[in-house]
């Protein structure tokens, strides 16, 4: 980030120098104690159908319909417990046939799939533990704002123990991936492979599960989602508990309420939650905002 703990930033009252803990020179300590519990996932799928096989298929093969095919797929992961258990993305491990994971030290490990939520796109694996297995911890993704470091971890292209660093650039991004979109969105590389990899805050705590990226391209644009550990954390704990999920439903869709939307609508708090949208059977003829959640 080119960034001098020095560095002198304009306040109300005039420059005031910045303390070297609020810009670190390196996250490499970081780096050390975590990475160790960072693994890379890798999967073989059989894949039946045509439309779904590597973008390598030659589009005008006229050989009549494709056999079932062998894939493999790579993703990322990390160690939540010394029990073994991993939490990653599901859409990593879905239809999986073999996962392993490696580890930093190039150990691989065969893994069990535990359980996933395809609306939250988390999974859980378990591995045998190993002689003093390193975990990572989790961290409160609500007290992030925008401008704060984060730290990614990962395997992106296969290149294991890959580290990018950047800023939460926003909360609360709504990608239309699911039902539940709450995303935070970084501008910490992400590319293909970080999929379920962590996002750290400067405290070395996971915040986020790395999940999508916006990119034309297919590479990193500067553009990546994660899952918060708000939402991320309570799923794992679910699956590693009883393997599925359960979750209740009211009918609503809620969006956070931001500062400018609550001056538009006339009120002087953004504490609550709007209910953007209804099921038909609850449907509202206008939204309204619950200011006591």
């Amino acid at each position: 980030m080119g960034l001098v703990a020095g560095i002198l930033m304009l306040s109300a009252g005039g420059f005031a120098p910045v303390s070297a803990q609020e810009i670190p020179n390196d996250f490499s300590a970081i780096v050390r104690q975590k990475l160790p519990a960072v693994v890379a996932i890798t999967t073989r799928q059989i894949i039946h159908d045509q439309t779904m096989l590597d973008d390598f298929l030659n589009p005008f093969d006229s050989r009549g319909p494709a056999q079932p095919q062998v894939r493999e797929a790579l993703g990322s992961g990390f160690v939540v417990s010394p029990e073994g258990y991993i939490v990653t993305n599901n859409h990593v491990v879905a239809d999986s046939t073999e996962i392993h994971v490696v580890f930093s030290d190039k150990e691989t490990s065969p893994a069990r799939l535990v359980g996933r939520d395809p609306a939250t796109d988390i999974a859980v694996l378990k591995v045998d533990p190993r002689p003093n297995m390193t975990t990572t911890a989790w961290g409160d993704s609500d007290a992030m704002q925008p401008g704060a470091w984060t730290i990614a971890i990962g395997s992106p292209f296969g290149l294991g123990g890959t580290v990018t660093v950047g800023v939460l650039s926003a909360r609360s991004r709504d990608i239309q991936a699911g039902p539940y979109d709450d995303f935070l969105q970084t501008d910490a590389s992400i590319n293909r492979g970080n999929s379920g990899g962590p996002l750290f805050n400067a405290r070395g705590e996971v915040i986020g599960v790395n999940t999508a990226i916006v990119s034309p391209s297919g590479g990193s644009i500067g553009i990546g989602f994660a899952v918060p550990s708000r939402t991320a954390r309570s799923v794992a704990d679910q699956l590693i508990r009883t393997g599925r999920i359960e979750r209740g439903f009211i009918g609503v869709r809620l969006q956070e309420v931001t500062p400018s939307l609550a001056q538009a609508l006339g009120i002087s708090s953004t504490k609550g939650a709007l209910v953007a949208s209804s099921s038909p059977a609850v449907r509202q003829r206008r939204p309204a905002c619950n200011r006591g959640m």
